[in-house]
Parts: structure tokens; sequence; C-alpha cells
């Protein structure tokens, strides 16, 4: 099939795993929010977390295609002649991510999940480190991609890997605090220090929102 044949779908396939990533993370966001709140039952708060990392499943998804989807959505639309072999290996990672991701989610608390988890850090801190170098070279030395805004784009890109990757190491604290608060029932000592925790993991949460938005904007508006 001819690349500008499929440009529009992948175009259209690029948006909609965007629109599915901000708005199920602002339902995260907001689940979060009724977490914290200390007036409610906590088995209420409790069934309120599961459905948080339920609807969490849906931005994780999105991260993961987004990898090879838009390298393709560059290459087919002749905005960067990415090499043959870099896109078969970006769907590749991108599927065996997704794989690590959902296994790791249907294994919760197990050893599987806890290697998934790992396999799934490091993969990240790779696909960080290509995008932070593919974004500030062709940034400051316009190869090998030439377009201003997709290379800030592409910076840009690695900066939510790190916010996210950053989302994830705030966050793993809560596990602790949430076993305690559940041992122990809600008190200033169990909930005081777990909203902590969550109130640092929300600035990257934010940093992350800030990032989409402008990187969206980039792509849509081309300004440079």
């Amino acid at each position: 099939m001819d690349a500008s044949a499929i440009y529009p779908t992948l175009v259209y396939l690029h948006l909609l795993l965007f629109v599915f990533w901000l708005g199920a993370d602002l339902g995260v966001f907001i689940l979060g929010q009724h977490f914290r709140r200390r007036s409610y039952p906590l088995p209420e708060r409790l069934t309120i977390l599961k459905l948080l990392v339920i609807t969490d499943m849906g931005p994780r998804t999105a991260w993961a295609l987004m990898v090879p989807l838009s390298l393709a959505v560059a290459d087919t639309g002749g905005w960067w002649d990415a090499p043959d072999a870099l896109i078969a290996v970006a769907w590749v990672v991108g599927l065996v991510w997704l794989a690590l991701i959902w296994d790791a989610h249907n294994h919760d608390q197990t050893p599987r999940a806890a290697r998934n988890r790992r396999v799934e850090f490091w993969l990240k801190i790779a696909i960080t480190g290509f995008y932070l170098w593919l974004g500030l070279q062709s940034v400051f030395l316009g190869s090998p991609i030439e377009p201003d805004w997709l290379a800030w784009k592409a910076l840009l890109f690695g900066a939510i890997f790190v916010a996210a990757i950053m989302i994830d190491v705030a966050f793993k604290p809560v596990g602790p605090l949430l076993g305690r608060l559940i041992a122990e029932g809600s008190s200033d000592a169990t909930e005081v220090p777990l909203r902590r925790t969550m109130d640092r993991t929300r600035l990257w949460v934010f940093a992350v929102y800030g990032l989409l938005v402008a990187t969206s904007y980039l792509g849509n508006v081309k300004p440079i």
C-alpha cells in the first residue's frame, strides 16, 4: 500500500491514542482525588483505588503503542525518512512492552509481575535515551530529523518518558503505606505519609499533562 494512502489513517490512530491517553489519565486523576478523601469509608476508597488501577491501563496501553505509531506517522507523512529496520524494531518493542504491561496487570502481586515490571522499567529507560538523543541531535544539528517542530516533538516525547517514569518511581512507596493503612486503619499516622507521597507523585503527573499538550500542539500546528 502506498504510504500516502495509509498516512491519514495512521494520523487518526495517533490522535485517537492521544485522546485515549490524556482522557483516561484525567479519569485516573479524578479517581485519585476521591481516594484521598478521608470522609469516605475505607472499603469505598479501596474500591476507588481498584478502579483507578484499571483505568490507568488505558494511558499505559496508549503510551506503549505511541512509540511505533509516532515513528510510522513521521515516515509515511514524509517528515522523516526513518529506516525501515528502525520502524520494524519499534513495533516489536511496542508490542513486547504492551505484553509486559498487561501480563503484569493480570498477575499482579506475584513474582511474575515483579519481573515484568523490572524488564519494562529498563525498556522504558532505553526508549527514553533514544528519544532524548533523537530530539537533542535533531534540534541542535538538524539531523536526522529536519523539521524543527518534529525535532522538538521528539525531544518533548523523551521528556514525557522521564516524567512518566518518575511517576512510577514516586508512587512506589504507596504500596507499603497503603498496606499499613489497611492494617491499622485511618489515622494521621497512616494517612499523612500516604497523602504526602501521592502529592509528590502528582507533580510528575502535571508535568506529563503539560508535555502531552505541548507535543500535540507541535504536531497539529507545526509552528516552527
